[in-house]
């Protein structure tokens, strides 16, 4: 499956901004799930590229001069590899992923749900279970929770996003010893109303990671791409930044992901 990505964040400002950094992990990365035939940022200024701790390209964007809206733009072409993962381990141990952290730091309700799915001699089908049961838990309920809600104060309110469902079951298997990561990307769907960007989790599990999408209840990455992967949504989120001054703020997000006729040629 060829997709085609087009990714546009802009933000305005009440009063100028005097100086801002945005950390932008929007480039996606070659691997046996995903190739990548062509991507691009459009940028106001140069960033400089890097490489951050968990392995994704990280650019870094800053402005030192007064300013009052910021666009910054992603669109490129990606070849997705039906029924294939990412099962390499990639340059940090597994164990790096048993690490809870503010937003996925499991409660006695998460670490008592999650106990009921635990089979030492099953650990994949336990955690496809509690994916399952997870979603019957927490519908998916654009609204419900603010993007600083943790996992447990998600899994309590009984609703959520896919954001909620990844750190929830992050939260869940990390309780369990297993470790596990927060993925972000983009989805593929027929249904227009689905949000483009996306999240999900992989779990490792027999030496090598599996995937785990709770908002759609798959273990499947067949209309997934990978952007970047972390202990939770503050490593991997595709854009997040510091500004001093601007007042409020107000930043309005459009991706698109659409699936390319077959034949047509590569890079269009």
């Amino acid at each position: 499956m060829k997709l085609n990505i087009e990714h546009n964040t802009h933000y305005t400002y009440a009063r100028q901004v005097q100086r801002s950094t945005q950390y932008l992990r929007l480039t996606p990365q070659d691997s046996q799930h995903q190739r990548i035939i062509s991507w691009q940022l459009t940028l106001p200024e140069d960033a400089v590229c890097t490489t951050d701790a968990f392995g994704n390209v990280l650019h870094v964007l800053t402005l030192d001069h007064p300013h009052q809206a910021i666009t910054i733009q992603a669109h490129g072409v990606v070849e997705i590899e039906d029924g294939v993962e990412d099962p390499a381990m990639g340059h940090l141990s597994p164990l790096v992923f048993l690490r809870h952290s503010p937003l996925t730091q499991p409660d006695s309700a998460i670490q008592a749900f999650a106990l009921r799915y635990y089979q030492p001699e099953a650990l994949l089908a336990g955690l496809e279970k509690l994916m399952g049961d997870l979603l019957l838990k927490m519908p998916y309920t654009p609204g419900a929770t603010e993007v600083t809600d943790s996992a447990a104060q998600a899994f309590a309110s009984g609703n959520g996003v896919c954001q909620d469902h990844t750190h929830v079951f992050l939260a869940c298997c990390r309780s369990l010893n297993i470790p596990a990561r927060y993925v972000s990307g983009y989805l593929y769907s027929e249904d227009s109303a689905h949000v483009a960007t996306h999240a999900w989790a992989e779990a490792w599990v027999d030496e090598r990671w599996h995937s785990f999408d709770v908002t759609n209840n798959t273990r499947l990455p067949n209309q997934h791409l990978k952007l970047a992967v972390g202990i939770d949504y503050l490593d991997a989120c595709p854009v997040r930044g510091i500004r001093l001054g601007g007042g409020s703020e107000d930043m309005q997000t459009v991706a698109a992901v659409q699936m390319m006729p077959a034949g047509q040629a590569q890079g269009q």
